[in-house]
């Protein structure tokens, strides 16, 4: 692993601002692990955090998808159980489901539930918040249309959140994508993080943006062409 690091670093220049373009032929060239390695960005954005008004949140569906296949658990009762196994949710169920995670199974990726069922599942909010699987209806996970929000999920729509350090970090996809397709994935997610740019934010909003895989060095982005958007 070092010597491949080691490699890798020698080919991506410290002080440099890359293209998006630039940086995910590089992604390309870079030694590869033996496995395929997740595309991710983090963006510093120029937000308070603490403030409820510049929470940035929100979610995109990537062009390509993310080439990780999600487990969906929905929480719903009735007809909605089934449209929800026919969109290909692996979990489904209503408070049984409650009561399973409340046993703390938690073996899914993302959650889904009918408002109907918020009450039950708002007794599980503390294990589902800090792993990002609680329901929200900002996110289009509060909805009941189970089945349309379960494709998008399984489609390869994601979830970002600004974190309390004022940074966004999202997967893009996978390296064996190739250039083309990880930069429209990780324009995609820039482009919906600039849209989300609160009304409160002053001042620069995109400071900084790196793109890295999982075992890569990371390049930082030139922000100008996301700061005129």
């Amino acid at each position: 692993m070092a010597k491949r690091y080691k490699k890798a670093s020698e080919l991506v220049s410290a002080g440099q601002l890359y293209s998006l373009s630039e940086a995910a032929e590089n992604l390309e060239k870079l030694p590869k692990a033996k496995f395929d390695e997740t595309v991710e960005v983090a963006v510093r954005l120029g937000v308070d955090p603490k403030k409820a008004e510049e929470n940035v949140r929100g979610t995109v569906e990537l062009p390509h998808g993310t080439g990780k296949t999600l487990r969906v658990a929905v929480f719903c009762k009735g007809d909605k159980q089934k449209e929800a196994q026919d969109a290909g949710a692996e979990f489904v169920g209503a408070d049984d489901l409650v009561a399973k995670v409340q046993g703390g199974w938690l073996d899914f990726d993302a959650a889904v539930a009918t408002p109907d069922m918020m009450v039950a599942v708002g007794k599980i909010g503390k294990l589902l918040g800090p792993r990002g699987l609680m329901p929200n209806p900002k996110v289009g996970t509060v909805t009941f249309d189970v089945g349309k929000a379960v494709k998008a999920i399984k489609a390869g729509r994601v979830e970002f959140r600004v974190e309390k350090a004022g940074i966004v970090h999202v997967g893009a996809g996978k390296v064996s994508f190739g250039a083309k397709k990880i930069e429209e994935n990780l324009t995609t997610i820039l482009e919906s993080i600039v849209k989300a740019k609160p009304k409160s934010s002053k001042g620069i909003y995109v400071q900084s943006i790196y793109v890295s895989s999982t075992m890569s060095p990371s390049m930082q982005i030139n922000p100008a062409p996301f700061r005129q958007v």
